[in-house]
């Protein structure tokens, strides 16, 4: 299973400014980042730390900052052509489930079977 979405939305952060509820984490120098439409509510894990793996593009990126609802933030550092509409793999082809779940704490079984329902499933054949 891969679990992916867009990026949709571009910002450049200043040393300083504060990313994901509560300011969680903060710039330590001029850093562009990716806000992508997936959060928990989606089914990724609330608790996955900065440091997470995201594969953007095609370039293995890290997000930033706690998770929110329907939204986390990456590090677009290794990735300076991505922008708005960029495909971004949460987990699966290129980003195994494993890896993002040792990030998080816990065995990718977990992550799998806490997809949630609103989520557009595409079955390939």
């Amino acid at each position: 299973m891969t679990l992916a979405s867009e990026i949709i939305a571009v910002r450049d952060l200043a040393p300083g400014d504060r990313v994901g509820y509560g300011g969680a984490y903060t710039a330590e120098s001029a850093q562009r980042v990716g806000v992508v439409a997936c959060g928990y509510a989606d089914g990724y894990p609330r608790h996955a730390p900065t440091g997470t793996p995201v594969l953007v593009g095609d370039v293995l990126a890290a997000t930033v900052g706690r998770v929110s609802m329907d939204m986390l933030v990456v590090d677009l550092s290794r990735a300076p052509k991505a922008g708005v509409g960029t495909h971004v793999v949460l987990w699966g082809e290129g980003n195994p489930v494993e890896h993002v779940a040792a990030a998080a704490g816990t065995v990718g079984y977990e992550l799998l079977c806490a997809l949630a329902p609103r989520v557009r499933v595409i079955e390939k054949p």
